[in-house]
């Protein structure tokens, strides 16, 4: 998996690319731990995100606690296919 970040202000963009797993969750966890306190609102472009295990359901868990605001956009047929069967699509702020 590769990972896109860009900073504005207060907002950064996050854009994983491939497969978030077990084995690369860690890593998408990394880049938001390394965030500054300045900050507050993710947005999760997932547009390139070809698949997600419960490994990668539980960082997005943990960003959302972290952050004061958590946007997901561009979410693939397949990856929203997981976010409905898991129940994220009502419990997160999930754009076209």
């Amino acid at each position: 998996m590769t990972i896109e970040k860009t900073v504005n202000g207060n907002v950064a963009e996050i854009i994983p690319e491939g497969w978030l797993d077990t084995q690369t969750a860690p890593e998408l966890e990394a880049e938001i731990d390394e965030l500054g306190s300045e900050v507050t609102e993710v947005v999760l472009n997932l547009e390139k995100l070809e698949y997600i295990s419960s490994a990668g359901l539980r960082v997005i868990v943990a960003i959302h606690k972290k952050m004061n605001s958590l946007k997901i956009r561009n979410v693939s047929p397949e990856v929203m296919d997981i976010f409905k069967l898991t129940g994220f699509e009502k419990r997160f702020n999930i754009e076209a």
